[in-house]
């Protein structure tokens, strides 16, 4: 089995940050954020395994991007990657209600 490296970029990073953030000061819970944490170190690590098999993006603009999509295993966010070689590259991590097509830079 194909195994490859992921790299988080800054964009993703603070994305991820600021939805912690959310639920931590505006929901005010603590233990969601840590859950949704944990999520997506599950998820990212799948992502390791997987990369290669998750199927194009349906979204013309995500494969104009060259993007694909993975969803967190029990919350309702995902990520935005895309393949080099053998690196992954997690670019941006959305809330399922986002309207992330319209976001992206």
């Amino acid at each position: 089995m194909k195994s490859y490296k992921v790299k988080v970029s800054p964009n993703a990073k603070k994305e991820l940050k600021d939805r912690l953030a959310y639920l931590v000061k505006v929901k005010q819970n603590k233990q969601a954020a840590n859950n949704v944490m944990q999520d997506y170190r599950e998820t990212r690590e799948s992502l390791s395994r997987i990369a290669g098999s998750i199927k194009e993006a349906d979204s013309k603009k995500l494969r104009e991007r060259s993007l694909k999509r993975i969803n967190f295993h029990r919350h309702d966010y995902f990520l935005l990657f895309r393949i080099d070689g053998e690196v992954v590259t997690v670019t941006n991590v959305f809330h399922f209600l986002e309207d992330y097509e319209n976001k992206l830079k």
